[in-house]
């Protein structure tokens, strides 16, 4: 995979990978901001923002135009919110990247925030929070995220309270676009039939003129300081769902690809450790899975597990006893080269798709100010030793300074934060 890449003079930075086998071009706009970039108050208005830039611009009021001008060539048009970014997204045939273009810029720069719309939109994430908290296997993550972080954006839903998005106006999502959606925050990434020089010169027609802003601030993240805790909500469930959680890598440590290699071997497909220990061995749970989350200056790795409520215990400690394994045993050699195949297989497979080569060029621009190629990639995994996945798991894995969260029909959380004093 080859790439280019262009900084427009306010800042936006243009990659673009072109793939003349492929007839469609995907691009993607990302904003360095998120919901860890939000006052307390605030919570939840990056996604609320997201939301509302689908409802309706001066010259596509009504929101079905927005649609409409990208499903009307096939096309498709989507966006997400994170902790550290946003993205807006649309895939369409090649020969349509500009009507692509024009979409999205209309979305960023020309939205109407009309107030029955916010107010329709208001309801609706108000309803989606419900929808979370009323789905225990999804909801389970949040709580995760609050047991680790509890009084730091990163431990705050990104979708915000019902009580908090109830507060946001449309001034206040007016200002936060103006104040956050900023050239040097913004990439813009293309992929598939088209040329960079083309992509450039969009880039440039649409978003050129965007004003530049100051970096953005972060509350430095650090784990809740009386680790180890257990956070139980109490419910009741037919199945105990739970997740463990302790502090990881930034992505800006080298050792991410010794950490994705660790998060490959514990969790990745059905011959990964959890898989084979905690289902097929033990039968505790049918979902059992683990992944890791990395921030500018910090992370976290989960472990998520449903199981029967009176099985809760000893899916805990068979976690555990996984964790911990991977601190005082080498990683066999055999099973390390099974987990880099796996690893370099989903790498090349991954990148058949034009948005998946745009995210894969946008995303790393974005997070790290620079690309590596598949190629490269894959030479830091396979450069990866047994013994550095085991300095690695020693460094992460420590029990004094794991989280636990639990929704069940329990009702006292003491067995459970007994169990993480072991």
């Amino acid at each position: 995979m080859e790439y280019q890449k262009t900084i427009l003079p306010n800042g936006v930075r243009v990659v673009t990978s072109r793939m003349s086998h492929v007839r469609s071009a995907t691009l993607i706009l990302y904003f360095g901001v998120g919901a860890r970039h939000e006052t307390d108050q605030q919570a939840g208005i990056s996604h609320f923002l997201e939301h509302m830039l689908f409802k309706g611009t001066e010259r596509r009021p009504d929101p079905v135009e927005i649609t409409a001008a990208i499903e009307g060539v096939g096309g498709m048009l989507n966006a997400a919110t994170d902790r550290e970014s946003t993205n807006y997204w649309a895939k369409v045939p090649s020969d349509a990247l500009p009507q692509a273009f024009d979409v999205l810029a209309d979305m960023i720069t020309n939205s109407r925030f009309d107030p029955l719309e916010l107010e329709k939109e208001r309801r609706v994430i108000i309803e989606e929070i419900r929808g979370i908290y009323d789905t225990p296997d999804d909801y389970i993550h949040d709580l995760i995220d609050t047991a680790l972080w509890d009084g730091h954006p990163l431990g705050r839903p990104i979708i915000g309270s019902i009580e908090t998005v109830q507060g946001i106006s449309r001034d206040d999502l007016q200002q936060y676009l103006t104040a956050q959606y900023r050239a040097n925050r913004l990439v813009i990434a293309a992929a598939g039939d088209i040329w960079h020089d083309q992509v450039v010169d969009l880039a440039a027609q649409y978003f050129g003129n965007l004003p530049t802003g100051p970096e953005p601030e972060l509350t430095p993240a650090s784990p809740r300081p009386d680790l180890p805790q257990a956070l139980l909500l109490s419910r009741p469930t037919e199945q105990a769902h739970l997740c463990l959680g302790l502090p990881a890598l930034s992505y800006r440590d080298e050792r991410r690809f010794v950490q994705d290699m660790l998060d490959t071997i514990l969790s990745s497909g059905m011959s990964s450790r959890l898989f084979k220990e905690i289902r097929e061995r033990l039968g505790l749970a049918y979902e059992v899975y683990g992944y890791f989350r990395s921030y500018a200056d910090a992370g976290q790795s989960v472990v998520y597990a449903g199981t029967d409520v009176a099985q809760a215990p000893r899916a805990i400690e068979a976690i555990q006893r996984e964790l911990t394994k991977l601190q005082v045993e080498p990683v066999p050699e055999d099973e390390l080269e099974r987990a880099k195949a796996l690893r370099r297989g989903r790498i090349v497979m991954g990148l058949e798709d034009s948005r998946a080569v745009a995210s894969w060029i946008g995303g790393q621009e974005l997070v790290y100010g620079e690309i590596l190629t598949p190629d490269e990639v894959i030479a830091r995994i396979e450069a990866v030793t047994s013994e550095a996945i085991q300095a690695l798991a020693a460094t992460l894995f420590q029990p004094e300074r794991t989280a636990l969260a639990i929704i069940g029909p329990y009702d006292d959380p003491a067995p459970f934060q007994a169990l993480l004093a072991h």
